[in-house]
């Protein structure tokens, strides 16, 4: 494969892969109900359960054949084995049925990062990242989360009122996570920026600034070694990682953390303003923020899909045939709805951390980043219950809208209000 030239964003790769001769869509595929996904995901997951089993033949917007997989057994046996659900998408056979203005083509088109990886490399890139996570000093992490939360809550601590998603959730991830990459806050700020146009027609030219800020970090860590960062230990990783594929995979670490976590700082924060066993007690108890969060990584998933995998060969899964070249979706959401495995949290279940928000295997979030992202949200939601006491929701619970996508489920807004505080 042709390296990049590391002075250009990379455009994704869309292969012209021959489709098998009897053609790419199973037989009994049924078009995805978008309507239902959005409204009723639960009640959609259990009836595609019931009439197809645990891995269903889907047509997303009415042509494009994938599987989705909703068992939680069928998801962990596809994401432990990398050899036959490879992660590498120039293997799908039905690029020929892909618009070019897809909405999952962020997702699915190739790049040259870690994410398409396989095999040994894979192995080398993804060691030197999670070696680079694992660096972070957990200590340093919090005050850096909490910093940046009250500096967030003092542009709306005294007015009595904000949207917690626009205004505090969506802001925190990107800000505390290119800090520890490395870049000051001046820089974070623009990058910060720059991603909110990552989609329609601004989506190259934010790419290409985001790239070239990326780059200014590599020159400026390779010029002064000893700088403690992510991206500096990346630098100096025995696996000898080049300045393009360290920019590429700090990039697509950058996306992976910023929408999740913000939703599931959202999403518990809705959670614990709607729900009655949140409620602060006459003891000035409530529930702890870590069983909210854990609740909401079961339940409201920031990643209700993930795509995907691709057939390495034919092969069989939860009474399907899939054929090498396959599509699949792994339903993270609707595995951890599985009737086999889903804890009910009423009876106090909420230890049970099985959940499967982050994935799966060699290719799920890795541990120290599944770590940083509970750290950010914990400290996001603490500071604020801390700063703002008394925050209630404006807006009766039914008013709350979900925004939804097929890889992303996230409260739409969060309208509060709160006795007027003084600034941090």
């Amino acid at each position: 494969m042709t390296t990049p030239d590391p002075t250009s964003p990379p455009e994704p790769v869309f292969p012209s892969a021959p489709a098998p001769p009897d053609g790419v869509v199973p037989a009994g595929s049924v078009p995805l109900d978008y309507q239902r996904f959005r409204d009723e995901p639960l009640e959609l997951y259990r009836e595609l359960r019931r009439e197809h089993g645990p891995v269903v033949p889907i047509l997303l917007d009415g042509k494009i054949p994938v599987w989705m997989v909703l068992g939680y057994r069928e998801v962990v046996r596809v994401t432990t084995d990398p050899n036959r659900f490879a992660r590498d998408s120039r293997r799908w056979h039905s690029w020929h049925l892909v618009p070019p203005d897809w909405e999952l083509t962020t997702f699915v088109g190739y790049r040259p990062t870690m994410l398409f990886s396989e095999g040994a490399d894979h192995r080398r890139r993804s060691e030197a990242i999670c070696d680079g996570l694992a660096s972070v000093d957990q200590f340093e992490l919090r005050a850096q989360c909490e910093r940046v939360a009250d500096q967030l809550i003092d542009t709306f601590a005294g007015s009595g009122r904000a949207d917690l998603v626009a205004e505090y959730a969506s802001q925190i991830p990107l800000r505390v996570v290119t800090r520890l990459y490395g870049l000051d806050d001046a820089e974070s700020a623009a990058l910060q920026d720059d991603s909110f146009h990552l989609t329609g027609s601004e989506a190259p030219v934010a790419l290409q600034k985001m790239q070239t800020r990326m780059e200014a970090l590599i020159k400026r860590v390779r010029e002064n070694p000893d700088q403690v960062s992510v991206a500096a230990h990346l630098v100096s990783h025995p696996a000898g990682l080049t300045d393009d594929e360290i920019i590429n995979d700090l990039l697509g670490s950058i996306y992976a953390v910023q929408q999740p976590t913000s939703d599931l700082i959202g999403n518990a924060l809705r959670l614990m303003l709607t729900d009655e066993r949140f409620a602060i007690t006459l003891s000035g108890g409530r529930r702890s923020v870590g069983q909210a969060l854990n609740e909401v990584l079961w339940e409201d998933t920031p990643v209700p899909f993930w795509i995907g995998r691709w057939a390495a060969e034919d092969t069989m899964l939860g009474g399907q045939r899939i054929r090498k070249g396959d599509c699949l979706m792994l339903g993270l959401a609707a595995a951890n709805a599985d009737p086999d495995v889903r804890p009910d949290f009423h009876s106090g279940a909420g230890g049970n951390q099985a959940h499967m928000a982050f994935s799966h295997g060699k290719h799920g979030c890795p541990p120290a980043a599944r770590e940083i992202a509970e750290v950010i949200a914990t400290a996001a939601i603490e500071v604020l219950l801390d700063r703002l006491p008394d925050v209630t929701l404006s807006v009766p619970p039914d008013d709350l809208d979900w925004r939804v996508t097929l890889m992303m489920r996230g409260t739409a807004a969060l309208p509060v209000q709160f006795t007027p505080a003084h600034l941090h």
